[in-house]
């Protein structure tokens, strides 16, 4: 699932993927942020405005009072409110993915597209992403997903896959906070079968013959993010023999004939933020008890603790005041996680694609970024040594991309440099895939019969209408009357795109 990030608005419902936490005080947030900016241009008659709608919404009047008057008249509501946004960012990715993992296992979708499949389970796509699937994710359209949720807080589990020959494939291991902390794929581990262990926290102890460790995971939660190339409907049941080779065994069972994994579906829900507005404080406290954060944050976790979060801690304990900081801070929280990534601040522009910094995929102590970049994106950010995957949202001219006719040309010899495949897809500003008349939704050096000028130059065509039949296999269909994004996905890439020298031609409006 690909990085979406932009000033003018492509990914706008991406709070609504926040497990419920910015659908509901997004508002607030944004009614908040609205009278904020009116007092810095207008003071006088912001304070005014103000005083007249603290009634529906009480605490927009603490958020600006402190600014308008220049007095602080409850200490203890300000520093929980400035504290408290700083423990939102820290713990985002712990909300998220309690959401994200409660839904997988728990909630049967009314779609064969979104995943579900108990703990220890693998989840397999059957087929590839289309403009059917409303998820708002970025989907790739290039290879089969494969999920999982595992627990290693009791023992390690072992995954499993068969000889996979020249197939790219990958499985990306994702902690709880969003980091990236291994991989088994054919960068990784090689192609040959193999089986390797997941090992959680702690655990120290003998592995059967032949079983591979893997790095030790960071939390007793992960999730398992699979990817296989796929070639064309054609290729699906050879895809989906590979799948069901896939194995997911805790260790006690390893080498038994026959064994059965226990189907568990018993996660931790998520507090909606609908029905209790501490919902998110709760679902995080919970959350850091189980999947406790590496002894170095404890000094954080110390200032955090004062106004109550931390691992288990009670958040309905603290003074009314704190409690409706708090409050506040969830909701401007969501709000200004949205805004950041949005706002491109920390990709590197190349004629208008935005490339991912080296760190993207292991952000680690840079709390900002791994809330932003790697939870509120998606699902998860890949390590730029297995993909790169690059965002444009306006042409060579810095004009929105939207309705009109415009074209990606790459000169002879200056294709993607990728030692496995590269594609490009459309996306509409709600991160879908864009229906068009002949069902295509990515381009790339696998889709076949792509037409190169007498110089070698691949020109590739994004529209909505169809360029002629001589063009037609170069063409890529874009939305007729809306906004829209490009994603370029370079998978196994080389040095000079990791490090930005590899620069990608614009996107030029021709009509």
């Amino acid at each position: 699932m690909a990085s979406a990030a932009t000033n003018n608005r492509p990914g706008q419902r991406l709070h609504h993927q926040v497990t419920g936490v910015a659908s509901t005080i997004g508002k607030a947030a944004v009614a908040t942020g609205k009278v904020t900016a009116d007092a810095v241009r207008h003071p006088g008659a912001a304070a005014e405005r103000v005083r007249k709608t603290s009634q529906a919404l009480p605490s927009m009047w603490q958020s600006v009072k402190p600014m308008l008057t220049g007095h602080v008249t409850d200490w203890r509501r300000e520093y929980a409110y400035t504290l408290g946004e700083q423990a939102f960012v820290y713990g985002f990715p712990y909300i998220y993915n309690a959401g994200l993992r409660h839904r997988w296992v728990t909630q049967e979708p009314d779609t064969d597209a979104t995943p579900y499949a108990p703990v220890n389970h693998f989840w397999h796509a059957r087929k590839l992403f289309d403009a059917s699937d409303r998820q708002g994710l970025c989907p790739n359209n290039d290879t089969l997903y494969s999920f999982a949720w595992v627990n290693l807080s009791e023992e390690p589990v072992v995954l499993s896959h068969p000889d996979m020959g020249n197939r790219y494939f990958t499985f990306e291991l994702v902690g709880i906070t969003s980091d990236n902390y291994d991989y088994v794929g054919g960068r990784a581990t090689g192609p040959n079968a193999g089986d390797f262990a997941l090992l959680g926290p702690g655990w120290s102890g003998e592995l059967p013959e032949g079983v591979r460790r893997t790095a030790t995971a960071p939390s007793p939660w992960i999730l398992i993010v699979g990817r296989t190339l796929i070639e064309g409907e054609q290729d699906l049941s050879s895809v989906h023999a590979l799948q069901d080779q896939y194995r997911l065994v805790p260790l006690h069972l390893f080498g038994t004939t026959g064994a059965q994994v226990p189907a568990r579906r018993d996660v931790l829900e998520p507090i909606d933020a609908a029905q209790d507005r501490l919902g998110p404080w709760k679902t995080l406290n919970a959350m850091l008890a189980e999947n406790p954060p590496p002894p170095h944050h404890e000094v954080l976790l110390k200032q955090f603790a004062e106004i109550g979060i931390g691992p288990g801690i009670d958040v309905e304990a603290q003074p009314e005041s704190v409690k409706q900081s708090l409050i506040r801070a969830a909701a401007t929280g969501a709000a200004m996680l949205e805004q950041q990534l949005l706002s491109g601040e920390w990709a590197h522009l190349v004629n208008g694609w935005r490339y991912p910094p080296p760190q993207m995929g292991r952000f680690g102590d840079d709390f900002l970024r791994r809330a932003a970049e790697q939870s509120l994106v998606g699902v998860a950010a890949n390590d730029p040594e297995e993909a790169v995957y690059l965002a444009a949202f306006h042409d060579s001219d810095g004009a929105t991309l939207s309705t009109g006719r415009y074209e990606l040309s790459f000169g002879q010899n200056a294709l993607p440099p990728v030692d496995a495949f590269w594609s490009l897809t459309v996306y509409g500003e709600d991160r879908n895939l864009v229906a068009n008349p002949i069902d295509r939704y990515s381009i790339g050096d696998r889709t076949p019969g792509l037409v190169t000028d007498a110089e070698g130059k691949l020109t590739i065509r994004l529209q909505p209408d169809s360029p002629g039949s001589a063009e037609e296999p170069n063409w890529l269909p874009t939305p007729a009357q809306v906004t829209w994004f490009v994603a370029l996905r370079m998978y196994l890439p080389r040095d000079e795109v990791i490090d930005a020298r590899w620069e990608c031609p614009p996107i030029d409006r021709v009509a």
